[in-house]
């Protein structure tokens, strides 16, 4: 249903007396407000928050980072990074790439 059907539907709700005028209002608010929903963060600003972490390393502070960036623990980043690392080393490559070009904190 699109926002429309359903002030739609609302209006005849309060037409026929199903409604009230306060519980309409209230109900138009919500579907407004619903519609309108929170602000979305860029992906960006995301991305430009990741960084190595300098307390939180083993070996250049990727884990950390992105435990920091992503609120998921340091130590199952690590266990995925070691699991794809052992599928053929793409572990270590993405590792070594964050590495080299994400900047420390």
């Amino acid at each position: 249903m699109t926002l429309s059907d359903d002030l739609g539907k609302l209006s005849e709700l309060r037409a026929s007396g199903a409604l009230t005028e306060e519980e309409f209002s209230r109900a138009k608010s919500r579907l407004l407000d619903a519609e309108r929903g929170p602000p979305a963060e860029p992906a960006t600003s995301a991305l430009n928050s990741f960084r190595l972490s300098r307390t939180d390393r083993w070996f250049g502070g990727v884990c950390g980072g992105l435990a920091r960036s992503t609120g998921v623990e340091a130590w199952v980043w690590r266990l995925l990074f070691t699991v794809l690392f052992i599928c053929a080393g793409a572990g270590l490559l993405v590792y070594l790439l964050l590495w080299i070009f994400v900047p420390s904190e």
